[in-house]
């Protein structure tokens, strides 16, 4: 016969199973990449509106957006609130120069009203007085950082460094540089594929974001062949004869489970097939082991 003890301790050892696998199955969600889609691969003719870019985007599975610039931010917001979307990124530039303003005036503002929604501050940094990747910009990029950081810090926002080929942080080691000499814990980095392999070697990969790991906090991803001009840096997920898998395992083996974008810039052909597609392709290369 069955003792009530013997019941006791099945109920418990029963309840600390299902815990155990309730956890496994959170942290398993929890190392997923959030994957998004640069405004400059879903606004078009078709898609001319927040909330058409928004459903767009619901439709073919994506998790969010990052737009450019300050325009339109709360008819932005709210399409995206009423279609489950986030906006990952807000994609916004800096001026080293002293004859041009240090940003948009408008962006402490625009920090302001993102406050609590996790968007990060993607910053390009550029200069004519100072050339790309050059030090001597430090002390003044460490001012104007600084200032945007604690801005951002009030509203619980991160900053998110953004390597762009021919600007002044034009380098994934010009962006760890940077941040280190900010000295603030909600500003860090991004690893740009495209950029990368224009003023990189393939090679490379894995030391570059070994660097950028303990600072990484976003990362953009598309087609791409080795080596050439935009339209080979940058083409369709499934397309390119760049190993995008063996980026994402990488970032897998250094534990990076922030968010994935994907890059558009002057993609042809139809946006919406051109997402679709690479959504298919993101699912099969994320999903590799």
């Amino acid at each position: 016969m069955f003792h009530p003890r013997s019941l006791v301790v099945c109920q418990i050892v029963l309840g600390l199973v299902v815990s155990l696998t309730a956890a496994r199955a959170e942290e398993k969600g929890a190392k997923a990449n959030p994957f998004y889609a640069l405004a400059n691969g879903v606004i078009d003719d078709k898609h001319p509106t927040p909330e058409s870019q928004a459903r767009m985007l619901e439709e073919l599975g994506y998790d969010g957006i990052s737009y450019s610039g300050v325009e339109d931010l709360p008819e932005r917001l709210a399409a995206l609130d009423r279609h489950g979307l986030k906006m990952f990124t807000l994609y916004v530039g800096a001026n080293l120069d002293p004859d041009q303003p240090k940003h948009d005036p408008r962006l402490l503002d625009v920090i302001k009203q993102l406050k609590g929604r996790d968007t990060m501050i993607w910053l390009y940094v550029q200069s004519k007085k100072f050339k790309p990747s050059s030090v001597e910009g430090d002390p003044r990029a460490v001012e104007i950082i600084r200032e945007l950081a604690d801005a951002a810090k009030a509203s619980g926002l991160s900053i998110a460094l953004y390597p762009h080929t021919w600007f002044w942080i034009e380098r994934v080691e010009d962006a760890v540089r940077v941040v280190k000499k900010v000295g603030r814990d909600n500003v860090g980095v991004t690893f740009n594929l495209c950029h990368w392999l224009r003023v990189d070697k393939p090679e490379t990969l894995e030391e570059r974001l070994s660097l950028a790991r303990p600072y990484l906090l976003q990362v953009t991803v598309n087609g791409a062949d080795d080596k050439g001009d935009w339209d080979k840096l940058i083409q369709p997920l499934d397309q390119g004869t760049f190993d995008v898998a063996r980026l994402l395992k990488m970032l897998k083996k250094l534990g990076h489970t922030g968010p994935v974008g994907l890059q558009c810039y002057g993609v042809k052909g139809d946006k919406y097939e051109n997402l679709k597609r690479s959504m298919a392709a993101w699912k099969r290369l994320s999903a590799m082991e």
